[in-house]
C-alpha cells in the first residue's frame, strides 16, 4: 500500500490511503461510511454536528520564539505553548492510526510565481471532497511535490481541556513555524480554508503581496473589481455577475502584477437561496457540491433554504468552474474598482458612499458590518460588529501590515473605492427592509461602467461620506438613507449612535495618520 509518506506525521498503519481521488469516487465513499446522502440535485449533503461554523474561541496559534514578534496577540491570535500543540499532536497521530485517511495534494495561489503548495489530510471522505473543490488541482500531481503547508483534520478526535489547555473539545492549532494545523473535533469544513487563508495572511505580505478577504471579477474587457467583505454582505452574489467573468468569490492577493485567486472554489451562503436572486449558486448545487446543514425532505431530498433550525450558516461549497463565464486560471489585472461591503442592520448607511484613499483605509480598518438578531445565542437587537481589514479573525499580523499594503496598492494604481450597504434601510429589522438586490447590482454596475463617475454627489454629515443623488435603475430616494425613514429625528439620532460606535473602535488605531482619522465619521 502507498502512504504517500504520512508516516513523517507520526501516522502508521493506516488501513488505506486515498490520494486525491475523483469526485465520484468521494461521493461515493461518503455515502457508503454513512457520512452524507445525495440530494435531488445531485449534491453531496452532510450534516456537520455541534460545530455549524468556525469556532473562533477555539483557535490557537503556537507561540515559539521564530514568529512571536510577528504575530498581533491577543483575542483573534491566543497562544498556546509548543508543549501543549505536541501533545494535542500525539494524541492525534495515535487516534488516526489504523483509519482509513483521504489525503489531497493540490496548492493555493492561481499566479504561478506565488505557487502555495498544500496536503490535506482527512478523516472524513466528504471533507476531503470540500478541501479538493476549495483549493486548486494539479492535472497531475509533480512527482517531486512538497507541500509548503499541511493541514491534518480529524473532526472525530475530541480535545480534553483541562489537559490540553484549550477551551472544548475541539480546536484549531496553528502552528505557523512548522507549518502545519491541526483541526480537531469540528466537522466544519470552514476550517481547513480559513486555515489555508490564514497561512497566506502571514506569508505573503513579506514577498509583498497584499492578502485580501475579497472576491473579484473581471469585465469582458479585462477590468478587474473587488468586493471586500465579512461573512453575510454579499460577496459571492455579487461577484458572480452573468455579465461579468468571475476570478473568485472569497480570497485574493494583490501583487506588483495584478490580482490572483488563492483558490480554486466557492464557499457561498444558503440561507434562504432563491433562484431569481442568485442563480450562478443556485446552479451550482449538483453533483460535486457539498452542502452544509441544509435541512432536506428525508422522501425527496429536496432543500429547504429557508428553514435555519439546524443554522443560519448554512453552506455549500463546490469548484468555481461550475460557475459560468470564470476566469482560468483566476488571474487578472490591477483593479480598477474595490468596493467595501457592509450590512448594515440599523439601516442608517447609504447604500453608496464613494471614498477618498484616506476613508478607504479608515474603512478597511474599521471593517464594519452589523449581526441581526438571531443569528447568535443571546443576541435580541442588531449588533454592529468591527473586522480589521474585513477578515481580522484571520489575520495573524498586526492590521497595520495589511493596511500599509492597500494604501500602496491604491497610491500605485489609482483604483476608485466605494463603501456599499447591502443590509437594511428606513430602519432596523421590523421597521425597515432588506437592500434590493436589483438595486445594489444597479449601482455597482453604474460604478463598474464609469456612469457614476459623472453623477452629482451630496455629503452626508454624521458619517462623512460623498453620496450620489442620482443613479441609472435607482430611485433618488433610495440613495439617501434619511429619506427611507418615516421618523427623520429617529434617523439622525440612530445614525449618531452607529457613528459614535465607529469612532469608539477606531480609538484602538492611535498611530493611525491624522488625515485617516479624519476621514471617519463624525461622533
Amino acid at each position: 500500500m502507498n502512504t504517500y509518506g504520512i508516516e513523517k506525521y507520526g501516522i502508521i498503519n493506516p488501513t488505506a490511503v486515498h490520494r486525491n481521488l475523483c469526485v465520484g469516487d468521494l461521493v461515493q465513499r461518503a455515502i457508503l461510511r454513512g457520512e452524507g446522502v445525495l440530494s435531488n440535485t445531485g449534491a453531496l449533503c452532510v450534516y456537520t454536528g455541534q460545530y455549524t461554523g468556525r469556532s473562533p474561541d477555539d483557535r490557537f496559534v503556537v507561540d515559539v520564539p521564530a514568529i512571536h514578534d510577528d504575530i498581533d496577540w491577543g483575542k483573534v491570535n491566543v497562544p498556546i505553548s509548543h508543549e501543549k500543540f505536541m501533545g494535542i499532536y500525539r494524541r492525534m497521530q495515535s487516534y488516526l492510526q489504523n483509519r482509513e485517511l483521504f489525503l489531497f495534494d493540490g496548492y493555493a495561489c492561481a499566479a504561478p510565481e506565488h505557487r502555495f503548495n498544500v496536503r490535506v489530510i482527512n478523516e472524513l471522505a466528504s471533507q476531503n471532497l470540500f478541501i479538493s473543490n476549495m483549493l486548486i488541482k494539479f492535472d497531475e500531481v509533480p512527482a517531486d511535490f512538497k507541500e509548503d503547508f499541511t493541514i491534518i483534520c480529524a473532526p472525530g478526535f475530541k480535545c480534553i481541556p483541562e489537559i490540553d489547555g484549550v477551551n472544548s473539545e475541539a480546536a484549531i492549532l496553528f502552528n505557523i513555524d512548522e507549518r502545519i494545523v491541526l483541526v480537531a473535533g469540528s466537522q466544519y469544513s470552514g476550517e481547513m480554508k480559513k486555515s489555508v487563508f490564514a497561512a497566506l495572511n502571514y506569508l505573503l505580505p513579506k514577498k509583498d503581496v497584499f492578502p485580501m478577504h475579497c472576491s473579484a471579477n473581471m469585465g469582458f474587457d479585462g477590468d478587474v473589481a473587488l468586493f471586500f467583505g465579512l461573512s453575510g454582505t454579499g460577496k459571492t452574489t455579487l461577484s458572480a455577475d452573468p455579465n461579468r467573468k468571475l476570478i473568485g468569490d472569497d480570497e485574493h492577493g494583490w501583487s506588483k502584477d495584478g490580482v490572483f485567486n488563492f483558490e480554486g472554489g466557492c464557499y457561498a451562503k444558503c440561507i434562504n437561496l432563491s433562484q431569481k436572486a442568485e442563480p450562478q449558486i443556485w446552479d451550482s448545487i449538483k453533483f460535486g457540491a457539498l452542502v452544509e446543514n441544509v435541512v432536506y425532505d428525508e422522501t425527496t431530498r429536496a432543500f429547504d433554504f429557508k428553514d435555519e433550525s439546524v443554522t443560519e450558516n448554512t453552506r455549500v461549497g463546490f469548484p468555481v468552474e461550475f460557475v459560468p463565464n470564470t476566469v482560468r486560471p483566476g488571474v487578472g489585472g490591477h483593479p480598477k474598482t474595490v468596493i467595501f461591503l457592509t450590512a448594515d442592520a440599523f439601516g442608517v448607511m447609504p447604500p453608496i458612499a464613494r471614498l477618498s484613499n484616506d476613508a478607504a483605509m479608515y474603512h478597511f480598518l474599521s471593517g464594519y458590518t452589523a449581526r441581526l438578531a438571531g443569528t447568535e445565542r443571546g443576541l435580541t437587537e442588531p449588533q454592529a460588529t468591527f473586522s480589521t481589514c474585513f477578515g481580522g479573525p484571520f489575520m495573524p499580523m498586526r492590521p497595520s501590515v495589511y493596511a500599509k499594503l492597500l494604501g500602496e496598492r491604491l497610491t500605485e494604481t489609482g483604483a476608485k473605492v466605494y463603501l456599499v450597504n447591502t443590509g437594511w434601510t428606513g430602519g432596523p429589522p421590523g421597521v425597515g427592509h432588506r437592500m434590493s438586490i436589483a438595486h445594489t447590482r444597479a449601482m455597482i454596475t453604474a460604478v463598474l461602467t464609469g456612469t457614476l463617475d459623472n453623477a452629482p454627489f451630496a455629503h452626508n454629515d454624521i458619517f462623512n461620506l460623498d453620496i450620489p443623488t442620482a443613479c441609472p435603475d435607482v430611485p433618488a430616494d433610495v440613495l439617501d438613507p434619511i429619506n427611507t425613514w418615516t421618523d427623520k429625528a429617529a434617523y439622525a439620532a440612530e445614525a449618531k449612535r452607529v457613528a459614535a460606535m465607529f469612532v469608539k473602535n477606531f480609538a484602538k488605531y492611535p498611530d493611525v495618520p491624522q488625515a485617516v482619522k479624519d476621514a471617519g465619521p463624525k461622533a
